[in-house]
């Protein structure tokens, strides 16, 4: 292994070490530095196009503008301005030329963006200047300065591009043109001082002062390019001199010098300007020659540079090539084999142990076998070894998922063995306490009786949150729908703050009956929260709406509500519930609800409110069903609020002074009457407000844990019938017990259904309602706790909801 590591890399590394590393760095950067000069000098043809056109339109504007200084406001101010606009419009367009050339040197140095980032900003200010010539508001100096500093900002870019010291021929080429470029400014500076002069008709006090440092500075200029120049541009240079348009703007000139103590004379304004221009226009005749020959000597440089490094890499490249090839052929065994690993280890890490812990974690009942496949590499070498690796820390991983899932479901176990037993003693608390209740006519102990039953449905719902926390579902199923009035009630009478729940709105909608009892803990939960995180002196508001095929609930508190971050936190929560760990256990409701909200696939969002937060709850469509057969069984909300014939009664209370009726008791969900009272009611209860009125002589009802007796009232309206005086049996077991025929004692089947009255609809007690949903099914519970599995049942099975068996 550590052979062919070292064939492979140490070859091509070597290769690459002594070749490209000495020669390739150096050819590239001056490859590139040539390639940029060239391009620099290149684009010398746009600045110098520029800086003549800004000659041109700076030359005849200082013209224009001592004529406009000389005439005031007599002077022709439109022909002024339609003599400057043509040379206005070929300056920008000039400009323009230049800006599209140089965007390809974006990327070039530094220096060179600075100086290019200078002259347009000098430009920006001689288009800006334009506007003040007409005008005539600034001075001559001041506009002509602007366009000064325009044409010195583009000699500077031109004098910019530098090949390095390596090269000093194309330095001296560089120079070259740039000393011609300030002799032709030079003369273009003389051109418009005494084209000014002679449009004014005479010379300004500092006018010869300024044409002799012009004229000094021309020669040196002069003398500095033939220094610099080839003696066939020097000789291009005199012969451009002895043309006979330079010679008449030179002897024009001339009459311009003060000789003998004579003033100047002011030269013809349009006979100068002609022949002026004419020397100009050879001048710009040779630097573009001068230009040109930089240009193509620096490209000549350049294209040499870069075949020099071309071929200097591509041995390179076949020295490479071969040491490629040569590691291809050797290392192919262990690129072969590292492939082989490397997938391995993929499907191990993102198919297999994925796959595994979600079937220990959805598999029901003994554990599966898990299979860990043999390693894909099998030679002796390293990375055999290394495929072995891989497989024992695959096994080993697959060892502790199937430790971690039997310890999780023997704490689960243990979780719900705990539930199931305090869940039984709590039930046969809570029958203790209907007996103390039954027998207690003191109104302040039957008051903290009710206190008492109060916090062992507290209790039961710990135990119910904690068979949650184990993944088991409740016990307490109804077979038959309830109004969601009903659910939200029961809900209420869950907590211990019910008094401050305020239901304002219902929808006449009723939930299955296999999901009331999560729904219910559900709405508990987050009716608990509301109440404990806001202040006792304020109310939670419940709604309940029709919203598309199910329904909406609205939970809202005015409480201090949740930041953003913990908001966010607490929906992500909702919206995909954690695994059950400490922190499930710190948060327990929010765990709860999330986990119940995903078993029935109930969606619940936390948004803030005007003060404090709102719950929203979304019941699925699934979860709702039409009302049940009120001959057979009525409607949650009937029963509760119907007894008798009709007529609302409550049982066990005392009336208060100055109370017409019994009935006008506190209720969960309606406003407590604030009229003070001398006396105190006695506490309400459960069975008060769910059972229907019967005399008072007669205990028991289709309420209590005895059964329903002969005389209580059937919540249909009518009076039950005595039921028969010998049981209706299946049967007997192989125990010995007698088999109970479903539904053989309920007078509902065996007689026609009557008629119902309606009743006057009141608002029952949460805590009764609660009470009610939590004695339905204790001896459900008691069974389970007890273990009764082996019942016989009538041919023909038992039916539950939606008709199944």
């Amino acid at each position: 292994m550590r052979t062919k590591l070292a064939t492979v890399l140490v070859i091509p590394s070597v290769a690459f070490l002594v070749l490209a590393g000495v020669q390739t760095t150096t050819l590239v950067g001056r490859t590139t530095a040539l390639s940029d000069f060239a391009r620099q000098v290149g684009i010398g043809r746009q600045i110098t196009v520029l800086v003549d056109r800004l000659q041109q339109e700076r030359d005849r504007t200082a013209g224009e503008l001592a004529e406009l200084r000389r005439d005031g406001l007599s002077s022709d101010r439109a022909a002024t301005a339609l003599t400057l606009r043509p040379l206005q419009d070929d300056t920008d367009a000039a400009a323009g030329e230049l800006r599209r050339a140089a965007a390809p040197l974006a990327d070039a140095d530094a220096s060179w963006r600075v100086s290019y980032g200078k002259a347009l900003e000098a430009y920006d200010q001689v288009r800006a200047i334009r506007a003040a010539i007409l005008p005539a508001v600034l001075s001559s100096e001041t506009i002509l300065g602007n366009y000064h500093r325009a044409v010195d900002t583009l000699l500077s870019l031109l004098a910019e591009p530098s090949p390095g010291e390596e090269q000093p021929e194309l330095t001296d080429a560089v120079l070259r043109y740039v000393q011609l470029a300030r002799v032709k400014e030079l003369s273009s500076r003389v051109r418009a001082q005494l084209y000014a002069a002679a449009r004014a008709g005479r010379y300004q006090l500092d006018d010869q002062i300024a044409l002799t440092d012009l004229r000094a500075q021309q020669l040196a200029a002069l003398g500095a390019f033939r220094v610099a120049a080839t003696t066939r541009q020097i000789q291009l240079y005199d012969r451009a001199s002895v043309h006979p348009g330079f010679v008449a703007a030179t002897k024009l000139e001339e009459k311009s010098l003060a000789s003998g103590g004579a003033r100047p004379a002011v030269l013809p304004a349009e006979q100068w300007w002609d022949a002026s221009a004419q020397r100009q226009e050879l001048l710009r005749q040779l630097e573009t020659r001068v230009l040109d020959e930089a240009a193509t000597r620096a490209e000549d440089a350049s294209g040499d540079q870069l075949r020099a490094t071309l071929a200097v890499v591509s041995a390179i490249l076949v020295v490479l090539g071969l040491a490629v090839l040569l590691a291809l052929l050797i290392g192919r065994s262990i690129a072969h084999s590292i492939g082989l690993l490397r997938g391995q280890a993929l499907q191990i890490a993102q198919v297999e142990l994925p796959h595994t812990l979600d079937r220990l974690r959805s598999t029901q009942g003994t554990l599966p076998t898990i299979e860990v496949a043999p390693p894909v590499v099998t030679s002796s070498d390293e990375l055999g070894e290394l495929a072995e690796a891989f497989v024992a820390v695959h096994r080993s991983a697959v060892s502790v998922a199937v430790e971690q899932a039997q310890t999780r479901r023997s704490v689960n176990a243990m979780f719900v063995n705990l539930a199931r037993r305090s869940q039984v003693l709590v039930e046969r608390q809570l029958e203790l306490l209907d007996d103390l209740e039954r027998e207690e006519a003191d109104p302040d102990q039957l008051e903290n009786l009710f206190k008492l039953d109060h916090l062992a449905a507290r209790m039961r719902r710990n135990d119910e949150s904690l068979l949650v926390l184990a993944g088991t579902e409740s016990t307490r199923r109804w077979n038959r729908p309830v109004g969601l009035g009903a659910v939200l009630l029961a809900a209420s009478a869950e907590i211990e703050q019910y008094q401050r729940v305020r239901h304002e709105s219902v929808a006449d909608l009723h939930v299955v009956g296999h999901a009331v009892g999560e729904l219910v803990h559900l709405l508990a939960e987050l009716l608990e929260n509301a109440t404990a995180f806001s202040r006792p002196d304020t109310l939670v508001r419940v709604t309940a709406r029709r919203e598309g095929g199910g329904a909406l609930v609205d939970i809202v508190d005015q409480g201090i509500g949740m930041s953003r971050a913990a908001l966010e936190q607490a929906n992500a929560v909702l919206a995909a519930p954690p695994a059950a760990d400490v922190a499930a256990s710190e948060r327990m409701g929010l765990f709860v609800v999330s986990h119940l909200a995903a078993r029935h696939g109930v969606r619940v969002h936390l948004a803030p409110a005007d003060q404090g937060l709102v719950a929203r709850v979304l019941v699925p469509p699934a979860l709702l069903g039409p009302a049940p057969m009120p001959e057979l069984d009525p409607p949650a909300a009937r029963m509760i609020t119907t007894g008798g014939v009709g007529t609302p009664r409550r049982r066990r209370t005392l009336p208060r002074p100055g109370r017409s009726s019994p009935g006008e008791l506190p209720v969960a969900g309606r406003r407590p009457d604030p009229t003070p009272s001398s006396g105190r009611p006695m506490p309400l209860r459960a069975e008060d407000v769910l059972a229907p009125a019967a005399p008072p002589a007669e205990a028991g009802g289709w309420w209590s844990r005895q059964g329903p007796s002969a005389s209580s009232v059937a919540s249909t309206g009518h009076v039950t019938p005595e039921p028969p005086g010998t049981p209706v049996i299946g049967g007997t077991s192989a125990r010995g017990l007698p088999v109970r025929v479903p539904m053989a004692q309920l007078s509902a089947v065996t007689e026609p259904a009557r008629p119902t009255v309606p009743a006057t609809r009141e608002d029952p007690d949460p805590e009764a309602v609660g009470g009610m949903l939590s004695r339905l099914y204790s001896g459900v519970r008691r069974a389970e706790a007890e273990e009764k599995t082996d019942i016989a049942l009538p041919p023909g099975g038992v039916h539950s909801e939606g008709g199944r068996q």
